[in-house]
């Protein structure tokens, strides 16, 4: 590693009930930064500094979609097995702003073919879409840095490009076998801050998957991260519509 790599910090980030827990790490090492900000842009800020930012959102949204909402959902799916029910189909940029969940379903109606509505799990986490979209829309620099992630691809990754056999939840609530599969696989990545108790805000699976994400940030970074599909298809702003791991 360059002494300039020794200087460098790297992070990966999940949206959690308190805003985004944050993973700052080396390009090489187990150490770990583990926090909770309440603003996406407090992450970019941050002492680190980091120079790739990971983070478990939609990012680039369409004008339209197609079955299954954007290329990017419709390229990881076919690798996920049964995991790939995590995968939500992301609706046209309209939907996404619209102010409450009917008004985004008769949009996303409207720019769909076929005619679909938003689902409730990704319009809870619209808030959050917005908070990077608007950011990364006029921020070129913050746009270079900040890459799409869903945290079952990196994990796929890890387990030899096989879906994981366990969730990570059921019925919404933390699954222990789930967990401790994907601790094992992060610790074999050289990752072991999978034991550090949560971040008051952040649940144990926000811990693993903005772990998860900084795998990929660090896949980045050694020029060895491929985006799903590839090439990436690119928004009307020009950002990029493509998970990567």
């Amino acid at each position: 590693m360059s002494d300039a790599s020794h200087d460098l910090w790297l992070v990966g980030v999940d949206g959690c009930r308190a805003g985004w827990v944050a993973a700052y790490v080396r390009p090489q090492g187990s150490a770990v930064q583990l926090r909770i900000v309440p603003a996406f842009a407090d992450v970019l800020a941050a002492p680190e500094v980091p120079a790739i930012v990971a983070v478990d959102m939609p990012i680039g949204l369409p004008e339209r979609t197609g079955l299954g909402g954007r290329a990017a959902e419709n390229a990881v799916r076919p690798l996920l097995g049964a995991r790939q029910s995590s995968v939500f189909s992301v609706p046209s940029r309209d939907a996404i702003y619209a102010e409450d969940y009917a008004d985004a379903c008769a949009r996303a109606f409207v720019t769909s073919d076929p005619p679909r509505k938003v689902s409730k799990q990704l319009f809870n986490i619209a808030p959050k879409i917005r908070e990077i979209d608007g950011m990364v829309r006029h921020n070129a620099a913050a746009a270079a840095r900040v890459f799409e992630v869903h945290p079952e691809v990196p994990f796929w990754r890890l387990n030899g490009g096989q879906p994981l056999t366990e969730p990570k939840k059921v019925k919404s609530r933390p699954y222990e076998p789930g967990l401790a599969l994907r601790r094992k696989l992060l610790i074999a990545a050289g990752l072991d801050a999978v034991d550090t108790p949560p971040p008051k805000g952040a649940g144990p699976d926000d811990v693993l998957d903005a772990l998860a994400c900084a795998a990929v940030a660090r896949r980045l970074h050694r020029g060895e991260a491929m985006p799903f599909p590839d090439p990436p298809p690119v928004d009307a702003y020009g950002l990029r519509m493509a998970i990567w791991a």
